[in-house]
C-alpha cells in the first residue's frame, strides 16, 4: 500500500516544470526583432529607419533603442551617411554651382575687357593678345616686348606692363595663375642658358617675380613653367612663325569647368 506521502510526491512529478517557457519566449521575441532590423537595414531609407527604431523600441519596452544613437550602422560596409542625397538637395547644389560658374564667367570677361582696353590704349596690339576659353583666360606676350634676344632680363619699359597686369589680377585674388615661357626651335647654348629649356624657364620665372612685386597678390597662387620649344603655336619653318612661338603666357585658370558645356568662349581682343 502506497503511503499518502509517496502518493503526493508522485502526483507532483506528473506535471513538468514549465517556468523555462517565459525566458524562452522573451528570447524568441528579441531574435525576431533582430531579424527584422537586419532585413530592414538592407534597404534602409530615412522613413524606414524611423519605423524600425520605433518598432525595436516597443519590443524592448522601456529601454533606449540602439537605433536612436548617432553612431554609424553598417551593413556590408554601407553607412547611413551613404544614403542617396535627396533630389531637392542635389538640385540645390547644382543651382549653386551654376551660379558660381556664371559669376566666374563675368569675372574673367571683366578682366579680359580691362586687359584689351590697356593693350589698345598703349599701342600693344602687335605684342599682346588675350583669349578666354573653357579652361582659362590667357594673356600672350611676345618675347620682344619683354626681353632682348637670347636674354631673360625683363626690359625696364616692360616692367610697367607687368605692373598693369598685376594690378588687374589683384581684383580677382582667388584664381591660380601660371606663367609659362616658350621659345622657337633655334638651339641656344650659352654659359647662362645651355638650352631652350633654361631660357624659357628663367624668362617665365623673372616675369612672375615682377608680377609678385605687387604685395596684394598671393604667391601661393602663382607658378612658373618653362616649355622650351615644345609647345609651338605656329610653324618654326618661317621667321614669322618662330616669332610667334617666342612668347610668355600668363594663364588665369578657371575653378569651375565643364567639358560638356561651352561657357561663352570669348575670342582674342578685337
Amino acid at each position: 500500500m502506497v503511503s499518502k506521502k509517496n502518493k503526493k510526491h508522485q502526483d507532483h512529478e506528473e506535471h513538468a516544470d514549465e517556468s523555462w517557457l517565459l525566458p524562452y519566449s522573451d528570447l524568441m521575441t528579441l531574435m525576431l526583432a533582430l531579424f527584422i532590423v537586419l532585413y530592414g537595414m538592407s534597404t534602409v531609407d530615412a522613413m524606414k529607419f524611423q519605423e524600425m527604431s520605433e518598432a525595436f523600441k516597443s519590443v524592448l519596452t522601456g529601454g533606449t533603442s540602439v537605433l536612436d544613437q548617432n553612431a554609424m550602422i553598417s551593413n556590408n560596409k554601407t553607412s547611413l551617411s551613404e544614403i542617396e542625397t535627396p533630389k531637392s538637395t542635389q538640385d540645390g547644389l547644382m543651382t549653386k554651382k551654376n551660379e558660381l560658374k556664371r559669376q566666374e564667367q563675368q569675372n574673367l570677361e571683366s578682366l579680359k575687357k580691362q586687359l584689351d582696353t590697356y593693350i589698345k590704349e598703349n599701342g600693344l596690339t602687335d605684342d599682346l593678345e588675350t583669349k578666354l576659353n573653357q579652361s582659362q583666360l590667357m594673356i600672350t606676350i611676345s618675347d620682344k616686348a619683354l626681353f632682348a634676344s637670347g636674354e631673360a632680363v625683363v626690359k625696364p619699359e616692360a616692367r610697367q606692363l607687368a605692373k598693369a597686369i598685376s594690378n588687374m589680377l589683384q581684383q580677382f585674388p582667388d584664381y591660380e595663375v601660371i606663367v609659362s615661357g616658350h621659345t622657337d626651335n633655334v638651339p641656344i647654348s650659352t654659359y647662362e642658358f645651355p638650352s631652350n629649356w633654361d631660357l624659357s624657364s628663367v624668362r617665365a620665372l623673372n616675369f612672375m617675380k615682377i608680377l609678385l612685386l605687387n604685395t596684394n597678390l598671393d604667391p601661393k597662387k602663382f607658378s612658373a613653367i618653362g616649355y622650351g620649344e615644345y609647345h609651338p603655336v605656329a610653324s618654326n619653318d618661317t621667321a614669322v612663325g618662330r616669332a610667334q612661338n617666342r612668347r610668355v603666357e600668363v594663364s588665369i585658370i578657371r575653378k569651375y569647368t565643364d567639358s560638356t558645356e561651352q561657357l561663352g568662349v570669348t575670342a582674342a581682343h578685337e
